[in-house]
C-alpha cells in the first residue's frame, strides 16, 4: 500500500498515539484506501505486578479510538481545507484477543489485507457505470451511492 498524504497522516497519528495513552502498546496494523486496522494491547496490571496508581494518560480503547480519529481528522481536514467534515465512520469494530494463535492469526490478516485490495467490494476499480448507476464489477451489485 503506497500511503497518500491522508494515509501518512493516519500512519502518524497512529505511532503518536504512544504520547497521549501510558498504557498502551501498538501491533501490527494497516492503513487502507477506505479503512484501517491496528491491534492495541492495553496493559492493565495484571498477576504480581501491582496495578498502576498514577491513572493519568491510562485509557481505554474507546478514548483511545477516539484520539486517533480526532487527531486524525484535524489534520486531514487541514490538508484539505475542509474544516468539521467527517473522516471517519462513526462506530468502530473491536475484539478482545484471547490467545497468542488468534493474535497470529489477526496479525496475518492484517499483514496481507492490502494483497485483497484488488478484489475488494469497495475498491473503485471494481465499479463501473451502467445506466442505473455503479455495479460492482465483481459482483454485478448496484450501489445506491
Amino acid at each position: 500500500m503506497v500511503l497518500n498524504e491522508y494515509g501518512k497522516t493516519v500512519e502518524f497519528i497512529w505511532y503518536d498515539l504512544l504520547n497521549h495513552a501510558a498504557n498502551i502498546e501498538l501491533d501490527e496494523f494497516i492503513v487502507m484506501p477506505n479503512h484501517f486496522h491496528g491491534i492495541i494491547n492495553i496493559i492493565v496490571g495484571a498477576g504480581s505486578e501491582p496495578a498502576p496508581t498514577d491513572n493519568r494518560n491510562q485509557h481505554g480503547l474507546s478514548e483511545i479510538i477516539r484520539q486517533l480519529k480526532t487527531f486524525t481528522s484535524k489534520r486531514i481536514n487541514t490538508i484539505r481545507q475542509t474544516p468539521g467534515v467527517s473522516v471517519w465512520q462513526r462506530n468502530y469494530h473491536d475484539r478482545i484477543i484471547r490467545d497468542e494463535r488468534e493474535l497470529s492469526r489477526i496479525q496475518e490478516y492484517i499483514i496481507n489485507n492490502p494483497l485483497k485490495w484488488q478484489e475488494d467490494n469497495n475498491n473503485p476499480a471494481n465499479f463501473s457505470v451502467d445506466g442505473n448507476g455503479p455495479v460492482n464489477k465483481i459482483t454485478d451489485e448496484g450501489w445506491n451511492l
